[in-house]
């Protein structure tokens, strides 16, 4: 498989978080342009699958944007005004177009990571 995936898993929880806004931008220089808006499944994931495939899935740097404090709020988590994590933006370079990238994020109200999984 080619392509670029995500997945969100809310540790904080214990389980996928459901209905993450995710919008992927690529970099032209400095400039971020927007390819896609999405958001996750009950299983943490993208319905399609990948975030990024065919002719779209090009050698470049690119930017996973995961709307995380909308999230949280939403399901319940009280937040401090402003919260300490909002908007987390992962900047990654896909150099390979014959490779799986796959872009997870765990996170909680504090802390978050990511990793370049298989």
């Amino acid at each position: 498989m080619t392509g670029l995936t995500t997945h969100v898993l809310d540790t904080a929880l214990g389980r996928p978080a459901r209905g993450m806004k995710i919008q992927l931008v690529r970099m032209r220089g400095e400039e971020p342009e927007l390819i896609r808006t999405v958001v996750t499944n009950d299983d943490g994931r993208i319905d399609d699958g990948a975030i990024l495939v065919g002719d779209e899935f090009q050698v470049g740097t690119y930017e996973l944007i995961f709307h995380a404090g909308d999230y949280l709020k939403r399901v319940g988590i009280t937040l401090a005004d402003p919260p300490f994590l909002d908007v987390i933006p992962i900047r990654f370079g896909i150099s390979d177009t014959t490779a799986h990238y796959h872009v997870p994020l765990l996170i909680s109200p504090y802390g978050y990571s990511t990793y370049r999984g298989s």
